[in-house]
């Protein structure tokens, strides 16, 4: 899983940095296709429940699930939500981030790093003997401190031979609920936190999921091992 860890965060990086105004969502798809194979891995998404692309590409308020396309290019001010995952040797890597295309309005770079902190706090509480839902509460915690709400209905998971594994990471609610975080536990933690309402909605493709309201949207992630030495991000290279 370091591997397959490895590899999703370097592809998310020579993403990121392709990211600029004129450059189409299409292409960076085709960037993080070639990087995965030359590594030896597979893409994680592309044919996952019938999902078309190697990347879920989501502008502003598109949530999650973005689909890759040449009619998409970037503009400056837009943000770019890139989630992306690979298996190498039959495990899963998987994580994401909202990028700035050049320069972005003071609300949106704050909704970037409010949902970076969140994330951030939500891993600080992958210690054995927590709970899954400590997880969620400082999450929740962290981005309505900074005004903006959290999407309820897509949590982050469990992961490990399967992309999606018991048990479900929620991104809200109580503290000290749900099952206990033991050693040797793979979580997929991935706040997605919009700048508006909380409320969210599917499009006509059966894929990506908007803000109801069309207010902006940010999604950070990594996949993270519960170790007796306390949490171990494994998406970095």
């Amino acid at each position: 899983m370091r591997e397959a860890g490895r590899v999703s965060a370097r592809v998310l990086r020579l993403v990121g940095e392709a990211v600029r105004p004129g450059v189409s969502t299409e292409e960076l798809d085709e960037l993080a296709e070639t990087v995965i194979r030359e590594a030896g891995g597979i893409p994680a998404f592309k044919g996952y429940h019938g999902f078309p692309k190697t990347l879920c590409t989501s502008v502003n308020e598109q949530v999650v699930h973005g689909i890759p396309s040449s009619m998409v290019e970037l503009t400056e001010g837009d943000i770019l939500s890139v989630d992306v995952g690979a298996i190498v040797d039959g495990y899963y890597g998987d994580n994401a981030r909202t990028f700035a295309v050049s320069t972005v309005s003071v609300d949106a770079h704050r909704l970037l790093e409010a949902t970076a902190a969140s994330l951030d706090a939500g891993i600080a509480q992958c210690v054995v003997g927590k709970r899954v839902s400590d997880i969620g509460h400082v999450v929740q915690a962290v981005a309505e401190a900074a005004g903006f709400s959290v999407v309820r209905e897509y949590v982050g998971h469990g992961i490990g031979r399967d992309m999606h594994e018991d048990p479900n990471v929620p991104n809200y609610g109580l503290a000290g609920k749900g099952p206990k975080l033991e050693e040797g536990m793979v979580l997929a933690i991935e706040p997605m936190i919009n700048a508006g309402g909380a409320p969210v909605e599917s499009l006509a493709d059966g894929w990506t999921v908007v803000t109801q309201d069309g207010s902006l949207s940010a999604h950070f992630e990594h996949t993270v091992a519960i170790t007796a030495h306390g949490p171990l991000i494994l998406t970095v290279e």
